[in-house]
């Protein structure tokens, strides 16, 4: 008997034991649940993770750059043929976008980051051993690129879910982990691969890039609730049509407690006035209350119910997104050739090779201060935000364009300190500002993201092999910039027809909210003035039977 509750209280105390366990690791894993956009909170976690992933993702892609004339040298392929590898990548990275969303609205958003995590190590561990550059298309392009993806995607959802009024500042100072890591790595791995080959490069990048799998861990979702403004009545829990019919039965209650002269008429025309008006204005209050909710209540960043979509297309039918998403298109032709082909282009023109390592050192300076300027800026500005980007758009076209036409040493550091400035201030807004009522919204960010990164796949897969395939014609390594400048104009023509679409379209909505809201008052007005017919033919009745009880 002893040892039966010996084992009862030991069983008890290992429960509760387990039960304090479960509830702290909810407590420290599980989502938070806040009333409103904390505007921090858990989201500066998020913030450095975000950071650590741009270093690991962005940053070390386009420092690979440094790697290109060794990978040429060992496998005897042409400039185009290994542009290739870092151009599947990035298709790879761009195109599997909806993927990665639809698992990270399915599984949660630290599962797809870790897995990423896991995906990033070991495609650019394995590159190292490779034989030939087909091996890397399919290493470093094909499962470091689905690595990239998983990892970058959710992280900067979440993050632009916990900000609002700092969201573009938040984002453009985590998203220049980039920048830090293009300015640190080239150099350092352009000194490393002389002691030890790019081999071993390969392998040192990517243990350090299995640090994602840790950054996957900060990704706690956010829940937002809002707190209840009042507490409602018993009735207000009931269906319309309950309500409806308890309210016809307190009006008819009061129309009978008046007087009895002209009762019959009097309580007939109280009773449907009252009940008209008190419908009237419930349906307005119940329309009212159902739209604040929708428009405050926001469930980000958990799994959705199975009758919700996992990835919903349906922001295609939005035009200004549409303009948008080819903004992305042609604008991703610049985003990362130049970083490429910079250091060749450098050498080519006189430029030493151990100084030339530099100039993407100084697109990396110059990169950090745009992406925290921008954020400053449209913190501020009372415009609308696509209009600054659109700016930047067209003064970085005019830089690329720039790139192919000087020839001095001091020319290209200026050109490099350009290029980098406006490169960070669209890089680091381009995705931010999907969650802007400019585009889309935060309620439609997460599922009009992935396919935004989607469309600009095919952009990504075309740029780098179509600079290589200008260099290797033109044997002119500015032939590639000049490329990427068409992209670059073309995208500024496509943002500057998301505002004005964007304006129509409002337009268009309220014009056809206000035939709806005159439709109904003409429906009100027509069956008031019935019932009034019918009350003055009650009255008339009632008047002919009192003229003949009279007589």
């Amino acid at each position: 008997m002893t040892k039966e509750l010996n084992h009862d209280v030991t069983g008890l105390r290992s429960t509760g034991h387990y039960a304090m366990r479960t509830s702290h690791s909810q407590r420290c894993l599980g989502p938070n649940v806040y009333p409103e956009v904390p505007e921090g909170g858990w989201g500066w976690a998020v913030a450095v993770a975000f950071f650590l992933v741009e270093v690991c993702t962005y940053g070390t892609l386009k420092s690979q750059g440094v790697f290109l004339q060794d990978l040429m040298e060992e496998f005897g392929e042409s400039n185009s043929r290994v542009s290739w590898v870092f151009s599947i990548c990035v298709f790879v990275f761009t195109f599997t976008a909806p993927l990665s969303m639809m698992l990270s609205n399915r599984f949660g958003f630290r599962p797809v980051v870790m897995v990423g995590g896991i995906l990033i190590s070991l495609g650019t561990i394995t590159s190292a051993f490779s034989t030939s550059i087909n091996d890397m298309y399919i290493t470093v392009g094909v499962v470091s690129g689905l690595g990239y993806c998983f990892a970058f995607l959710p992280t900067v959802t979440l993050l632009a879910q916990y900000f609002s009024r700092q969201r573009a500042l938040v984002t453009s100072v985590a998203s220049s982990g980039e920048s830090f890591a293009i300015f640190a790595f080239a150099p350092a791995l352009f000194a490393l691969k002389e002691h030890i080959g790019w081999r071993y490069c390969f392998v040192a990048l990517g243990t350090f890039q299995a640090s994602v799998i840790g950054c996957g861990l900060l990704l706690r979702p956010i829940i937002i609730e809002p707190e209840p403004v009042k507490e409602r009545k018993l009735s207000d829990s009931l269906p319309l049509k309950e309500r409806l019919t308890v309210l016809e039965q307190e009006n008819e209650l009061s129309g009978t407690s008046i007087s009895s002269e002209d009762s019959g008429v009097t309580s007939l025309s109280t009773s449907n006035g009252d009940v008209r008006t008190a419908e009237a204005e419930n349906q307005v209050r119940m329309e009212r209350e159902v739209q604040d909710i929708e428009g405050k209540k926001l469930l980000l960043s958990t799994p959705p119910t199975s009758s919700s979509k996992l990835l919903d297309f349906s922001v295609l039918k939005d035009r200004a997104f549409l303009w948008y998403s080819l903004f992305g298109l042609f604008a991703t032709l610049g985003f990362f050739a130049p970083q490429l082909y910079v250091i060749e282009l450098s050498k080519s023109r006189g430029v030493e090779p151990g100084v030339a390592s530099y100039m993407l050192s100084v697109i990396a300076v110059a990169e950090i201060f745009g992406r925290l300027s921008i954020g400053v800026v449209l913190n501020k500005v009372q415009c609308r935000k696509t209009l600054v980007v659109l700016g930047c758009v067209i003064l970085l076209c005019l830089v690329l364009v720039a790139f192919a036409i000087v020839w001095e040493f001091w020319g290209l550091v200026v050109c490099c300190a350009l290029y980098g400035y406006f490169m960070g201030t669209v890089s680091s807004t381009h995705i931010p500002m999907l969650a802007e009522e400019d585009v889309v919204g935060i309620e439609k960010m997460a599922s009009s993201v992935g396919v935004y990164v989607f469309i600009q796949s095919f952009a990504g897969l075309a740029g780098p092999p179509l600079g290589g395939v200008l260099i290797d014609v033109t044997q002119n390594y500015g032939a590639a910039f000049y490329s990427c400048a068409v992209g670059m104009g073309l995208s500024a023509i496509c943002l500057a027809l998301v505002g004005p679409t964007k304006s129509g379209m409002c337009q268009r909505q309220n014009r056809h909210e206000e035939e709806c809201r005159s439709t109904e008052e003409e429906e009100r007005m027509s069956q008031d003035s019935g019932q009034s017919d019918f009350l003055e033919v009650d009255l008339r009745k009632a008047a002919d039977q009192e003229h003949v009880s009279v007589i």
